[in-house]
């Protein structure tokens, strides 16, 4: 009895009804989406979406080096790349302001200056040498 059951309903093959009379047209077929575009259309957006991807890139990476170069000008950190991007240090006098912030947080990261004689390099004596002075102990 089962298997006439099972029979019966594998025959019998349900038709989904059309949603509304819009999905048929007159012949029984149903229409296109209205939103659907041919696909050398969107291959052109999507081209186009591509360029301004990549001019949006190197503006990125142009303001990047700017910012960069603009923390190196003022010579006040030992490394420029301590300060991290921000578009607004770009304008006025936002960026000093930020360095000095970051100087106040971390004096470490200020540049330093070697000062004074370190014993390298060619030097001219200031007066000569008088070995037996130095034996003395009168130097």
């Amino acid at each position: 009895m089962t298997d006439d059951l099972i029979e019966d309903v594998t025959e019998t093959e349900v038709q989904p009804e059309p949603d509304s009379e819009a999905d048929l047209s007159g012949d029984g077929t149903e229409n296109e989406d209205p939103d659907t575009f041919p696909r050398s259309y969107v291959e052109q957006l999507r081209q186009e979406n591509g360029k301004y991807r990549q001019r949006a890139q190197r503006a990125d990476e142009l303001a990047n080096r700017l910012h960069r170069a603009l923390v190196e000008q003022t010579g006040r950190l030992q490394d420029p790349s301590d300060l991290p991007f921000d578009e607004d240090h770009l304008e006025g006098d936002n960026l000093s302001l930020a360095i000095d912030d970051l100087l106040k947080a971390k004096p470490h990261l200020s540049r330093r200056q070697v000062k004074g004689e370190i014993g390298q390099g060619a030097t001219v004596p200031a007066t000569n040498v008088d070995l037996a002075a130095l034996l003395r102990g009168n130097r």
